[in-house]
């Protein structure tokens, strides 16, 4: 079964060579074997031309906020890898810098002589820069695969800018796609040549990396990152944890998703936002499962309403839930890729929270805090402290919180420039869950973001969605939260 054609497309115009000795796939950011396109399509161009499959996998030193925690995330990642790929007949080839652009050379010298290369499209961080820079100097076919979201980026031919006009446009299409998902396993009953070595040149100068001296042998602390973030002791990095996690949550919290979400006592949502980034597991592969779960066929789903309820006549969890992945995150990806130069800019705001927060930007705050003070959680709210403690402490927070955690944060600098920057800067250096397009959505909706204008006007915030501690104390379970989180446990 071939990918679906909107999924795919060419980075550069250079020549397919089907004389090459193999077809190298390079994974960048759908770090897993299940459930990917990419490699779905990188094992058709290995069938079709009768040639061995590299899987390539680097995990490159230069990139902003590297750190202990990032790394090992994803090294975590490349150790469930390498056991899926060992029975498989493909190549892995998991490759870790210790000396910054090495991956570069052994990417171009594994190029030289592929048939193509096939590598995943994501359109947030350094991956757009990065195939941009790639594409030219590469001596080979780069070809770009899309499996990020359930719907495919190219499909909405707009960008939306309210949940309820996606909601509904993803209800009129979603059908469809949930015919053209990803295979489960695109090497299952899969015969393909093996080869038999490397070129020695490229072993002797870049052996496949020992993942084991990086986890457990302190190869980490060699390397040229912020060893200063250390690894999150909450969640461990990887498909297997991934599919433990899902698997957990729809078999014992999903059904109390609905009612308890918000409180941070009760600790039941997926935690898979890391996983997700990372590539660990596809929006495919949860959506499928749930389905299953509830036993759902399309005959259930009603006309296309744009609420977040009654479509999938689902159970309400699921119906939630389901508004999560596929509204939420995607509308995420639809902006990212759709206005590449600036989602992660103050100017993608809509023009009223824009308005309303300049005219708000001169007003008194009840106080101010630097950037490490908001590090360091060394405010006067132990509610919002107890928030930037988790995350500094296990690289994941509370959904709920994260929203107080940015109101807090504009109510708290000297411009709403300023709160998107701070905001910014510790989501993505700590949250192992940053540098993605739904992070960015949720920084951005607590300046306006998909939102709409809320009245009455407030200082600072203007027209902007108003909301403090003390209203959340009231309404939420969180005081094992916070007792969890005090001062004692800041890192």
């Amino acid at each position: 079964m071939a990918i679906p054609s909107i999924r795919h497309t060419h980075a550069n115009d250079h020549l397919v060579k089907e004389d090459g000795d193999y077809v190298l796939y390079w994974m960048t950011a759908f770090r897993r074997l299940n459930d990917n396109f990419s490699l779905q399509h990188a094992v058709d161009r290995a069938r079709q031309f009768g040639k061995p499959l590299i899987v390539f996998e680097p995990l490159r030193l230069r990139y902003r906020w590297a750190s202990d925690r990032l790394h090992r995330f994803v090294i975590e990642g490349m150790r469930d890898n390498e056991k899926s790929f060992r029975k498989r007949p493909v190549t892995y080839f998991p490759f870790i810098e210790t000396e910054s652009g090495t991956a570069s050379l052994l990417l171009h010298e594994l190029a030289a002589k592929a048939c193509t290369i096939v590598t995943d499209e994501y359109p947030c961080f350094f991956h757009p820069t990065m195939i941009r820079v790639a594409r030219n100097r590469l001596p080979a076919r780069l070809e770009l695969v899309d499996s990020n979201g359930v719907i495919p980026l190219r499909t909405p031919e707009r960008t939306f800018t309210v949940a309820h006009s996606y909601r509904r446009w993803m209800q009129k299409n979603i059908l469809d796609n949930l015919l053209e998902m990803p295979k489960e396993d695109p090497l299952s009953g899969v015969k393909l040549p093996r080869l038999d070595s490397l070129p020695k040149r490229i072993l002797e100068r870049w052996p496949p990396s020992d993942l084991s001296h990086f986890l457990d042998g302190g190869g980490i602390q060699t390397l040229s990152i912020d060893h200063e973030v250390k690894v999150s002791t909450a969640i461990t990095g990887g498909a297997s944890d991934a599919k433990s996690r899902l698997d957990r949550f729809l078999n014992q919290n999903l059904q109390v998703y609905g009612s308890d979400r918000n409180h941070p006592d009760e600790s039941v949502t997926t935690g898979l936002s890391p996983h997700l980034h990372f590539g660990h597991i596809s929006a495919h592969a949860i959506v499928r499962q749930l389905l299953d779960k509830e036993s759902w066929t399309p005959d259930r789903a009603s006309p296309a309403n744009g609420k977040n309820h009654g479509f999938w006549n689902t159970s309400e969890p699921s119906e939630a839930f389901l508004d999560q992945v596929l509204t939420w995150r995607e509308m995420g990806f639809n902006l990212s890729f759709r206005q590449p130069h600036n989602y992660d800019k103050f100017e993608s705001l809509p023009d009223w929270a824009q308005k309303t927060l300049h005219e708000h930007a001169s007003d008194e705050r009840p106080y101010l805090y630097t950037l490490e003070e908001f590090e360091h959680a060394q405010t006067a709210d132990p509610i919002w402290n107890a928030a930037q403690r988790e995350i500094v402490e296990t690289g994941v927070m509370h959904n709920y919180m994260r929203m107080l955690w940015g109101k807090k944060i504009l109510h708290w600098t000297k411009s709403p420039h300023e709160a998107l920057a701070v905001m910014i800067e510790l989501n993505n250096k700590y949250g192992l869950d940053g540098r993605d397009p739904n992070s960015y959505n949720g920084i951005f909706w607590v300046l306006g973001r998909y939102d709409r204008a809320w009245g009455p006007k407030r200082p600072i915030f203007g027209s902007v969605r108003y909301m403090t501690s003390e209203s959340a104390s009231k309404k939420l379970r969180l005081k094992k939260y916070v007792d969890r989180f005090g001062p004692d446990r800041l890192v």
